[in-house]
């Protein structure tokens, strides 16, 4: 679902954390599959807007991840709200994720990715029984 920012600030913070989100998630997930019986392959995808998802499969277990949605549960607060405007639901950003100065927290950035991609593995050995 769209992210939909309620201020510039928010969108400018977004911005920051967008990409080195998604960089983590990608290596995470990478480092996750190397010690892992699961094998993944990305795919681009056009519908219901363009981005990314990660296939993944484990002997007769079969599952898709969309890695812009995960960047959004990393970024921002409770994502996906409840709170649907024109489409999208209103983000709030996760404010934990960046330094008194305004910089990003790369070391907070990191660990909530790691935390995310290694419940997710976990929810997936428990689909198979």
């Amino acid at each position: 679902m769209q992210p939909k920012f309620k201020t510039r600030k928010a969108w400018n913070q977004a911005e920051m954390l967008l990409q080195p989100a998604f960089i983590r998630v990608v290596d995470n997930f990478r480092a996750q599959l190397e010690d892992s019986p699961w094998t993944g392959e990305y795919e681009d995808i056009q519908d219901p807007y363009p981005g990314y998802v990660l296939r993944l499969k484990k002997d007769h277990i079969e599952t898709t991840v969309n890695i812009w949605d995960l960047c959004y549960q990393i970024c921002f607060v409770a994502y996906p709200t409840k709170t649907l405007v024109e489409n999208g639901c209103a983000v709030e950003i996760d404010e934990t994720l960046f330094e008194a100065s305004g910089a990003v927290d790369w070391q907070k950035l990191e660990a909530k990715t790691q935390q995310l991609i290694h419940n997710m593995f976990e929810q997936f050995d428990h689909l198979g029984g």
